[in-house]
C-alpha cells in the first residue's frame, strides 16, 4: 500500500508541477519565471504534502461488500411491505419472462420428474417427507408440482439431471406456481444464480441472499432502506431458489453444500438445480447430502411425447410434410433425432429452428437425425439465424416477442459469441452492463489519462472560444480570438494533465460501483458524510491551489509583492476550491442511492444510472457558478478588458462552472455506471466486437428468447447456447 501511495504522490506531484508551470508560462515571460521559480518550488511541495494525505486517505477506503447489518432495527410492518413488494416484482418479472421463453406455448414441454434413483445423493426418506415418499409431477401440471413441494418436510428440493433438460424452467414453474396459490404467511420464492457465492466470504447463505436481492432488486432497498433485504431473508421470508450448482467452480461445490446446510434452520427451505454427475462429485467432496432435501430427476421424453409436442406447436396446414419426421420418431429410424429430442432444450431448439420459422424438417431425419452431436451443433448453429430471420421487426409496445430493430444474423451472432467468451473466461454466467469496462480497458492508467487529457482540452478550447466571443463583442476588440494566445493553449494543456490524472485514478473504480439512481436531496443517507467531505477538500486543493497561483503570478506587482500575491492566492484559492469540492462531494452523495425501478430490467437500471450522472453534472455546475464568480471577481485584473467584467465574467463563471462540474461529476459520487458503459462500448464497437447500442442489441436478443433477465442481469437462455457461442473463434474482419 505504501508504494502505491508513493507512487501515486509521485505522479500527482510531477503533474501538479505541470500544471502551474503552464498556467505561469501562459501568463509571463521566460526571465520573469527564472526570477520567480522558486514559488513553484513552495507550490510543488504543498501540493505534495497534499496529496501525499489524499492518497492515504484513498488507499485506507478498501472497498467492501455491501453490509446488512440493523436488520433487527427494521420493523414488522416495514418486513410485510417488502415481503408484499418483493412477491410483486418477482411475479411480474418472471411471468414476463416465461411469455418470452414460450414456456407454457401452446402448454409445458411435458418431462416426468420423479426421486433419483442414486440412492447416495439424497437425504433419508422419512427426513425428506411423509413415508412412502413420493415424488413424481409433470413440469406441464403446475398445481401438481406445488402440492408435492409444499407436502415435503421442511419444503426442500434438489433439481438435478443431464445439461438441457429443463432443470431451470421447472425450477421457474415451481417459483410461478407458488406465487399464484400463495397462502397467507408463506415466504417468497426467489430465483437466483449460485455464481458468485463464496462461503469464505458470506458464510451463511441469508448474507449472501441479502446481497444479491440489493443487486437484483434495488426497488427494494431504495423505498425501503438498505437493511430490510437483510432483514427478509434472515427472518424466512424468501425461499431461495438457487441456480446452478454445476457452475460453480469443482472446489466450491462440496463449499457450498455445506454452507448451504449450516446456514438454515428448520422451518428454512430451498429448491436447488444441478447437473447429476457435478452434484454426485459435489456430495462426494463434501462428504454429506443436503440435509432433508428431496432430489429428483427427469425421465427421458418418449418418442410419442415429443411428436405429440410438435404437433400442439405446428398450425393445423404446416407449410411443410412433417409426416416423416413423425414417422421417424415412431419407428426409430432417426435414433439421432430422439435423443436430442428426449430433452427439453433439445426439443425446444427443433422448435426454434424448424416450427417457428416454418423451415422444412427433412434434415431432421437425414444424415443428421442419425448422430445426435451433429444434430445438436446443427441446431445450435441455427438457432440466431431462425430467431432473427422468424420475426420481423415492430415498435409497437404491446408486440413484447418482436425485436425493434432489424439485425444482420452473422453480425448478432458474432458479437454473441463474443460475450460468451467473455462470460466464459470470468467463469460466469451473468451479463451486467455496468461490469463491461472491465473488458474494454477501462480502469488502464494510461488509457484513462489519455482520454480525460484530451477531452479536458477539447472542452476547454470551445468554452475559451465562446469566452473570447462574448469578449470581443462587448470591447469591440479586434484581437478577441489571438489575446494571449500563447496563455490560452498552455492553460488549456494544464487543465488537460489535470483532468487526466483524475479520470486515470478515479475511473478505475468505476467497472466496480453499481448502478444509482436519483433520490432527491432531502432523503436522508447514511454515514461517512465527514469522510466524504474530508477527502474531498485535499482532491479539491490541487487544481484550486495551481489555478489560483497561475492567476496571482501575473498580477504585475513587483517581484517580492508577486511572490507573497501568488503563494497567498494559491492557497486561498486552492483552501477555498477544496471546501468547495468538499461541499460538492457531499451534495452529490445525497443525491444519489442505488438504482430503484419497478422490475429493475437491464434498460431501466441503464436509464436510471443515465439520469443520476446528467443530473449530477448540471447540480454541480449550478453550485460551482456563484462560487467561480465570486473568485473571479476577487482575482486580480490580470487580464484586459476587465472593465466589461459583466459579459466577461458571466461568460468565464460558465465556463469555468462547466469545466469544473464535469471534473467534479467524474470525481465524486459512487454510481458512474453509465459513463463507463458509454467508454466501454464506444471501445469495444470501434473494434467490431459489439454494437455501439449495446443495451437495445440485448434486449432484442431478449425479446427474441435467445437470452433471459435476472434483475439487471442479462443471462444466456440456456447455458448450451453459452458454451457453444464460447467455441466461435473472433470474427473480426
Amino acid at each position: 500500500m505504501r508504494r502505491r501511495v508513493l507512487t501515486r504522490a509521485g505522479i500527482v506531484l510531477f503533474v501538479g508541477a505541470m500544471t502551474g508551470m503552464l498556467f505561469f508560462l501562459g501568463q509571463t515571460d521566460l526571465e520573469t519565471a527564472d526570477r520567480r521559480a522558486s514559488v513553484l518550488g513552495a507550490f510543488v511541495a504543498v501540493i505534495g504534502l497534499a496529496l501525499t494525505v489524499h492518497g492515504l486517505l484513498r488507499d485506507s477506503r478498501t472497498p467492501a461488500s455491501p453490509q446488512f447489518t440493523g436488520e433487527t432495527l427494521v420493523t414488522e410492518g416495514t418486513v410485510r411491505a417488502a415481503r408484499k413488494a418483493l412477491g410483486r416484482l418477482v411475479a411480474e418479472q418472471w411471468r414476463e419472462e416465461s411469455r418470452v421463453r414460450s414456456l407454457s406455448d401452446p402448454h409445458p414441454i411435458p418431462v416426468r420428474w420423479r426421486l433419483t434413483e442414486d440412492a447416495g445423493l439424497m437425504d433419508h426418506p422419512h427426513l425428506v417427507g411423509p413415508e412412502p415418499l413420493r415424488f413424481t409431477v409433470s413440469s406441464g401440471r403446475g398445481s401438481e408440482l406445488a402440492t408435492a413441494f409444499r407436502g415435503l418436510h421442511r419444503r426442500r428440493l434438489v433439481i438435478t439431471g443431464g445439461p438441457g433438460s429443463g432443470k431451470t424452467t421447472l425450477a421457474v414453474q415451481l417459483l410461478l406456481r407458488l406465487l399464484d396459490s400463495a397462502v397467507p404467511g408463506e415466504p417468497v420464492p426467489v430465483l437466483v444464480t449460485l455464481t458468485g457465492w463464496d462461503p469464505t466470504v458470506h458464510p451463511r447463505l441469508h448474507e449472501w441472499l441479502a446481497v444479491r436481492l440489493a443487486r437484483d432488486y434495488p426497488a427494494l432497498t431504495s423505498a425501503y432502506g438498505g437493511a430490510v433485504t437483510g432483514a427478509l431473508t434472515g427472518r424466512g421470508h424468501v425461499l431461495p431458489v438457487l441456480d446452478g450448482l454445476d457452475e460453480l467452480a469443482g472446489d466450491h461445490r462440496g463449499a457450498v453444500i455445506r454452507a448451504l446446510n449450516a446456514s438454515l434452520a428448520d422451518r428454512d427451505g430451498f429448491v436447488l438445480t444441478s447437473r447429476a454427475d457435478e452434484l454426485a462429485t459435489a456430495v462426494a467432496e463434501a462428504g454429506d447430502v443436503f440435509t432433508a432435501a428431496a432430489v429428483i430427476a427427469p425421465r427421458p421424453l418418449a418418442p410419442a411425447d415429443v411428436a405429440g409436442y410438435l404437433r400442439a406447436c405446428l398450425p393445423p396446414r404446416p407449410r411443410h410434410s412433417w409426416s416423416p419426421v413423425f414417422t421417424a420418431l415412431a419407428e426409430g429410424t432417426a435414433p439421432g433425432l430422439a435423443e436430442v429430442a428426449s430433452t427439453a432444450l433439445g426439443l425446444w431448439l427443433v422448435r426454434a429452428v424448424y416450427v417457428t420459422p416454418a423451415a422444412d424438417p427433412a434434415p431432421l431425419v437425414g444424415d443428421l437425425g442419425q448422430d445426435p452431436a451433429r444434430l445438436r451443433a446443427h441446431l445450435l448453429d441455427r438457432l440466431i439465424p431462425a430467431a432473427i430471420g422468424s420475426r420481423l421487426t415492430s415498435r409497437d409496445p404491446a408486440e413484447h416477442f418482436r425485436p425493434r430493430r432489424a439485425w444482420d444474423a452473422e453480425r448478432a451472432r458474432a458479437h454473441l459469441a463474443y460475450l460468451a467468451r467473455l462470460l466464459t473466461a470470468g467463469d460466469t454466467r451473468d451479463l451486467a452492463w455496468w461490469q463491461l469496462a472491465r473488458h474494454s480497458g477501462v480502469g488502464r492508467f494510461r488509457t484513462d489519462f489519455l482520454l480525460g487529457a484530451v477531452t479536458a482540452m477539447a472542452v476547454w478550447l470551445v468554452v475559451g472560444f465562446l469566452g473570447r466571443l462574448a469578449y470581443g463583442a462587448v470591447t469591440g476588440a479586434a484581437d478577441w480570438l489571438t489575446f494571449n494566445g500563447r496563455g490560452w493553449v498552455l492553460s488549456g494543456l494544464a487543465f488537460g494533465l489535470l483532468f487526466g490524472l483524475v479520470c486515470a485514478f478515479r475511473i478505475s473504480r468505476w467497472s466496480r460501483e453499481t448502478p444509482g439512481s436519483l433520490s432527491g436531496l432531502a432523503r436522508p443517507r447514511g454515514g461517512g458524510r465527514r469522510g466524504r467531505f474530508v477527502r474531498g477538500a485535499v482532491a479539491g486543493f490541487v487544481p484550486g491551489a495551481a489555478i489560483g497561483l497561475g492567476y496571482g503570478l501575473v498580477s504585475g506587482s513587483p517581484v517580492l509583492l508577486v511572490l507573497l500575491l501568488g503563494l497567498t492566492t494559491g492557497l486561498v484559492f486552492g483552501l477555498t476550491s477544496g471546501l468547495v469540492i468538499g461541499l460538492v462531494s457531499a451534495v452529490a452523495v445525497r443525491l444519489e442511492t442505488p438504482t430503484s425501478g419497478t422490475a429493475g430490467t437491464p434498460l431501466s437500471s441503464l436509464r436510471d444510472d443515465r439520469a443520476l450522472n446528467l443530473v449530477r453534472f448540471l447540480v454541480l455546475c449550478l453550485v460551482l457558478c456563484p462560487l467561480f464568480g465570486l473568485a473571479y471577481g476577487l482575482l486580480p485584473d490580470a487580464t484586459p478588458g476587465r472593465e466589461h467584467g459583466l459579459v466577461v465574467g458571466i461568460a468565464s463563471t460558465v465556463g469555468a462552472a462547466l469545466m469544473f462540474g464535469l471534473l467534479a461529476a467524474i470525481s465524486v459520487g459512487e454510481h458512474h455506471g453509465w459513463p463507463a458503459y458509454l467508454i466501454a462500448t464506444h471501445r469495444l464497437a470501434r473494434r467490431r466486437l459489439l454494437p455501439r447500442d449495446l443495451l437495445p442489441f440485448l434486449d432484442d436478443m431478449h425479446r427474441l428468447g435467445l437470452l433471459r433477465t435476472v434483475g439487471p442481469i442479462y443471462q444466456f437462455r440456456h447455458a448450451a447456447l453459452q458454451d457453444h457461442l464460447a467455441l466461435f473463434p473472433d470474427s473480426r474482419k
